[in-house]
């Protein structure tokens, strides 16, 4: 008699579907393991975030546990406990994981529209790659991002933290500074929508024939980028848009100043870090001084 039991129709042991259907879950039966399990395969994130609580102050997993709690959170629209949380129990978390938790609090602050705490993170995790403290000193990391492993050098990292800081500074409609930033960005690693960013920052400040020089360069293939057909379709859109409005032709009718507290604020760390020149990542050598270069 056939044991219908161990086989499924397609002659395959059942035991073994049911584990093809949760994949990524881990083994064990410890709290984060529950969580994980409600999380993914119960589809109920009310009951992981119990759950990773439960982990989180049993010293389960306390990593993984308090990192995927606040993006179960974020996706609840709790981004703001999903701040306290990190804040408040970080300190519970290994070194190496004080990054990643970086990248979530990032994410959590655009969430709630903080983009003060925001920019602060993000000039904190520049100061790290400046000192050479990132990537605990390595130059490329393992990243991962969908289920996918790959690896992060440091020069696509300073670029991808520049390009989130210039995108805050457009945010408060702090065109001058955020230009500043896209263009050290452009520097290190260029990129198509990078570029287009910085369109925007010049159109903003009327600098009308600099931008469409720079639209120009995404559209005859002269700037890499992730998304070609996405960067060309955004240059094109932007490069009509390139008329200027009428009464608007110079950077002192918009009120902008060259000396904003980010220049004022590079200027700063610059004399922070005079002594820390020869432990400097070759890349920020690379990097000449931005006042002189708009100035030019």
């Amino acid at each position: 008699m056939e044991n219908s039991s161990k086989k499924s129709s397609r002659g395959k042991p059942d035991q073994r579907d049911v584990f093809h259907a949760i994949p990524r879950v881990p083994s064990g039966d410890g709290p984060y393991v529950q969580a994980k399990h409600a999380q993914l395969v119960q589809k109920d994130p009310v009951a992981a975030i119990v759950l990773f609580w439960k982990a989180i102050n049993a010293g389960d997993r306390v990593d993984s546990a308090l990192k995927d709690m606040a993006v179960v959170m974020k996706q609840l629209d709790r981004a703001e406990e999903a701040i306290e949380a990190i804040k408040s129990f970080r300190c519970r978390c290994s070194k190496q994981a004080q990054e990643s938790l970086d990248n979530v609090l990032i994410d959590l602050y655009k969430k709630c529209g903080m983009v003060d705490e925001q920019i602060d993170l993000l000039r904190q995790k520049l100061r790290l790659i400046y000192n050479g403290e990132a990537f605990n000193g390595k130059p490329t990391k393992i990243a991962r991002s969908h289920g996918k492993k790959f690896q992060v050098s440091i020069k696509q990292e300073t670029s991808r933290i520049l390009g989130n800081l210039g995108w805050a500074y457009m945010q408060k409609t702090n065109y001058m500074a955020a230009e500043v930033v896209y263009r050290k960005a452009q520097m290190i690693d260029p990129d198509a929508n990078k570029a287009c960013n910085l369109c925007i920052c010049l159109i903003k400040q009327a600098r009308y024939e600099e931008a469409r020089s720079v639209l120009e360069d995404v559209l005859q293939g002269r700037v890499p980028g992730s998304d070609v057909s996405k960067s060309r379709t955004r240059a094109e859109e932007l490069l009509m848009d390139l008329n200027p409005p009428h009464g608007l032709s110079s950077v002192a009718e918009l009120g902008l100043d060259l000396e904003d507290q980010f220049v004022d604020g590079l200027d700063e760390l610059g004399s922070r870090w005079a002594h820390l020149r020869q432990r400097r990542l070759p890349i920020f050598e690379e990097i000449s001084n931005v006042k002189d270069q708009l100035a030019c």
